[in-house]
């Protein structure tokens, strides 16, 4: 008799973890019609989700991305400094792929229900405006959250209602 409840605890206990697992990860609603693609965990400490938007060819017109990673207990995470390393990298792999950009200042924002600062590049080519790029860090307790959009520069405008209702459903 012992060992049934044994095994019903055991079955209870490790669902309520998988319960809280599960809880822990971000939620973020996709727009309609853009393609959710699976990611293969590369640490259980990081969380990646993305989805791509296609044009009617197939081709890939907007790219966003959330990561969550587990900060370690005690550490002040300098998101300023974060997320104009970020910036740097984005701009750095632009000018090496034969491209401008101009990035606004960091300034504050939101991400789901949290504080956040925000940048957003515009990549030019000869001149023209090709691409754009958003980038929105925050921190809460014991995990910090980037979220990355990007796209054709005509796309990345006619998007900005599907971006802000995605914002808008993020669980963090």
């Amino acid at each position: 008799m012992i060992r049934p409840f044994k095994s019903l605890f055991v079955f209870f206990g490790l669902t309520l973890m998988a319960t809280a697992a599960v809880a822990q990860e971000p939620a973020i609603t996709w727009p309609a019609g853009w393609q959710v693609e699976a990611l293969s965990d590369a640490s259980p400490e990081v969380s990646r989700q993305r989805a791509v938007k296609n044009d009617a060819d197939g081709n890939q017109v907007m790219v966003m991305e959330l990561t969550m990673t587990h900060v370690e207990s005690g550490h002040q995470v300098n998101l300023q400094g974060v997320l104009l390393e970020m910036r740097k990298s984005v701009q750095k792999d632009f000018f090496q792929g034969g491209y401008q950009s101009v990035c606004n200042r960091v300034h504050p924002s939101t991400l789901g229900s949290l504080a956040a600062l925000e940048t957003t590049c515009t990549i030019t080519e000869n001149g023209r405006h090709v691409l754009s790029q958003t980038l929105v860090a925050a921190v809460e307790a014991d995990k910090a959250y980037v979220l990355s959009y990007a796209g054709q520069a005509e796309v990345y405008k006619a998007s900005e209602d599907e971006i802000a209702a995605a914002r808008n459903s993020l669980k963090l």
